[in-house]
């Protein structure tokens, strides 16, 4: 619920409801759920602009999945803090959070998430100067995409075609 008001725009109503979350998995002692309602909370707390939380959420979320295995799970934790990460400039670490989820993602075929780290990357190395390199990554991404029916590869196109490389 909380991800479709965050999707919807009801902002307040998606931290609250995730929040609400979050304390229901604490108190069934529902660890892999924890680190779910976490990472969502870390996304809605990123779009609002409150930063330290997002890192904080995601730390915890990505903490809670290397404890239980959940590879997938810190795949999208990785990935969450690199977007953030990369709000900052900082996109070596950036990048370095969206090389480990694009191993994990490999690992498990998880081809989403390995779009969205080779999208990513693709973003840094364009952010860093390197253009053409940065295209590589985006085209590998749009491929993807494209194969799953993303709609974020829209999203790629239109950055592929205002880089002109």
């Amino acid at each position: 619920m909380g991800t479709v008001q965050r999707l919807t725009g009801d902002l307040q109503a998606a931290a609250a409801t995730q929040r609400q979350a979050l304390e229901l998995f604490r108190d069934l002692g529902h660890r892999r759920g924890e680190g779910d309602a976490l990472n969502n909370l870390g996304t809605t707390q990123m779009v609002t602009g409150d930063y330290p939380a997002a890192a904080a959420s995601h730390e915890q979320a990505l903490e809670l999945f290397r404890e239980f295995g959940v590879q997938i799970g810190q795949a999208e934790a990785l990935n969450n803090l690199g977007e953030l990460l990369s709000l900052s400039s900082a996109s070596q670490q950036a990048r370095d959070h969206h090389i480990q989820a694009l191993a994990i993602a490999r690992d498990l075929g998880a081809r989403q998430n390995e779009a969205r780290a080779l999208e990513a990357i693709g973003r840094c190395d364009i952010q860093d100067a390197n253009p053409a390199e940065g295209a590589a990554r985006l085209l590998e991404a749009l491929a993807i995409y494209q194969r799953i029916g993303a709609p974020d590869a829209v999203r790629v196109q239109e950055t592929l075609r205002d880089l002109r490389i």
